[in-house]
């Protein structure tokens, strides 16, 4: 008993130790002094600033291109990883398997050197494109894991009364595997989006001059203190961020339940 207070006291301080200075900057967001640290009451005025300042909304704007395109490169790439990695032989599988776990395990930082040097390398400038390359190559093993483990979990009932019933493979795959595929996909796009949106080592590495990201900008403006204006842009990347989550998380358990719960049917 007494090892399971003393368990719990210190996995109470621990949570405190990593939540207690998020909640922090989220209260003195909403602080309407310019001091930081000086309450002066509520106010939402800063989030309104943050939103009106062009060096703030371009950095978005940046952030914003870039995950979506990671999302939709990681979802169509993944995916069609996903359902070959599930019909290769093993042999074949295997190496393939451990370059997409091998992705996700690397350090970060020592992710971001490589792709600094291979671009560096190969002559490509850095910017934009370099973050979303470096970006699309993480999240496209996300999405490869999420949208596996959904496919390999399905039946292929389905498949075969549609190929005996004469459907094509592509109208097959397009009527009856994709729809089946859609929550895991569409959760796998949710999390690469968060992933590329609040990235910072990776990005700090690849982007170039006058191509900065949102985290990379917040980092930039901490040199020179801590403004209302940065609390509110960081809490602002915090919700994103937790709405991402949080809707690929209710697709997946909705999608899990919906799988152990129900018998699904051959479209007409």
């Amino acid at each position: 008993m007494r090892a399971k207070r003393a368990f719990a006291a210190y996995s109470a301080l621990v949570y405190a130790f990593l939540y207690i200075p998020i909640v922090v900057v989220v209260v003195l967001a909403f602080n309407s002094g310019r001091q930081v640290l000086n309450w002066e009451g509520f106010s939402t005025k800063w989030f309104g600033e943050a939103l009106r300042d062009p060096t703030i909304t371009e950095p978005l704007r940046n952030s914003l291109v870039v995950a979506v395109g990671t999302a939709v490169i990681a979802c169509v790439i993944g995916t069609a990883l996903a359902l070959a990695l599930s019909r290769m032989r093993p042999r074949v599988r295997a190496p393939v398997d451990a370059v997409v776990y091998m992705t996700l395990v690397t350090p970060e930082i020592v992710f971001g050197i490589s792709a600094l040097i291979l671009f560096v390398q190969a002559g490509i400038p850095l910017g934009l494109n370099t973050i979303l390359v470096a970006h699309a190559v993480f999240n496209i093993s996300v999405v490869t894991l999420i949208v596996r483990a959904r496919f390999v979990g399905m039946s292929g009932d389905l498949e075969e009364a549609s190929y005996d019933l004469g459907v094509g493979p592509l109208k097959t795959f397009w009527r009856v595997t994709l729809p089946r595929l859609s929550p895991a996909i569409l959760a796998g796009g949710l999390l690469a989006f968060t992933f590329s949106f609040d990235d910072f080592l990776t990005s700090f590495f690849v982007s170039g001059a006058g191509s900065p990201t949102l985290p990379l900008r917040i980092f930039s403006s901490l040199r020179f203190g801590v403004s209302p204006v940065i609390n509110a842009t960081a809490v602002m990347i915090l919700a994103l961020t937790l709405v991402a989550v949080i809707v690929a998380y209710v697709i997946l358990r909705r999608s899990a339940g919906q799988r152990a719960g129900t018998i699904p049917t051959l479209p007409a």
